[in-house]
């Protein structure tokens, strides 16, 4: 695997991110407010988009000077860390006169223009090699891998995620394998017949389906694993599939739910309630 070059220092870094700013500039009309920069990339695969607002508040588009994607592409590189890889996209706000604000993301996958070829995401991690526990599972998936196996110690619980993080938005984001439809039926079954151990009487918003009131509100253990009550109704509802790492773990069980002892949903409990 061929390695990155040298680090760049925190101060170096800076320096860079200053310069991508100014690099914007000569793009922008007399009167902009503020400006917002993307970077995107996957090996060789780099999108970049550029907009600005005035006074008004709309935001419009303009062409990002080659100076702006090559210094990106420098701090990209330079940020770069054994066994954790480096970042996939970047959002730069600058509000004038001098305002800015910069982040970096190294986990979710990019809202891609046009998602990278397979070679793409083999070129990242050939260029940007990360330890196998830091490859996320989209990646994983995107490049063919089999999935990360992930051991629990004995008497670990470990809590589900409902879906994998939010965009910039603030709307949900999921990149999971799809269940098999001939397992659907079970999965359902089980995450629906384990123990409920905290509940309310309300219902939640449906996030993936705004002025829907209908997930409940609660959490089940199988004493391994806790999920929301959000889990199995989102697969129900929307075909929206558990964490890979849950649905190994049911069928590894052969889909039957093992009796949990109280002190196991005493602990279920405190952990929901701690985070």
């Amino acid at each position: 695997m061929s390695q990155p070059a040298t680090p760049l220092s925190e101060q170096e870094q800076q320096q860079l991110v200053r310069l991508i700013g100014r690099a914007m500039l000569p793009a922008l009309p007399p009167g902009w407010a503020k400006v917002r920069a993307e970077y995107r990339a996957a090996g060789r695969h780099i999108e970049v988009d550029l907009a600005f607002a005035a006074a008004d508040g709309q935001w419009r588009p303009v062409r990002p000077p080659m100076d702006v994607v090559q210094l990106f592409g420098q701090l990209r590189t330079g940020m770069y860390a054994a066994d954790r890889g480096t970042w996939l996209s970047a959002v730069y706000e600058i509000e004038a006169p001098s305002q800015f604000a910069v982040d970096f993301n190294a986990e979710d996958e990019p809202r891609w223009r046009n998602a990278p070829p397979v070679i793409g995401f083999q070129d990242e991690l050939r260029t940007f090699p990360r330890a196998d526990d830091r490859i996320p599972d989209w990646l994983r998936q995107r490049v063919g891998l089999p999935p990360r196996v992930e051991v629990v110690p004995p008497g670990e619980l470990r809590t589900a995620h409902v879906y994998d993080g939010r965009d910039e938005a603030g709307r949900p984001v999921v990149n999971r394998q799809t269940v098999d439809p001939q397992l659907r039926e079970a999965l359902l079954a089980y995450l629906e017949a384990a123990p409920v151990v905290l509940a309310a009487r309300d219902l939640d918003v449906d996030e993936f389906a705004p002025g829907e009131q209908d997930v409940p509100l609660n959490f089940r253990t199988d004493g391994t694993w806790i999920w929301a009550g959000a889990v199995p109704h989102y697969l129900r509802k929307h075909g929206l599939p558990p964490e890979a790492a849950l649905v190994r773990h049911i069928v590894d069980r052969d889909f039957r739910v093992a009796d949990v002892d109280d002190a196991t949903k005493d602990r279920a409990v405190a952990l929901i309630t701690a985070s």
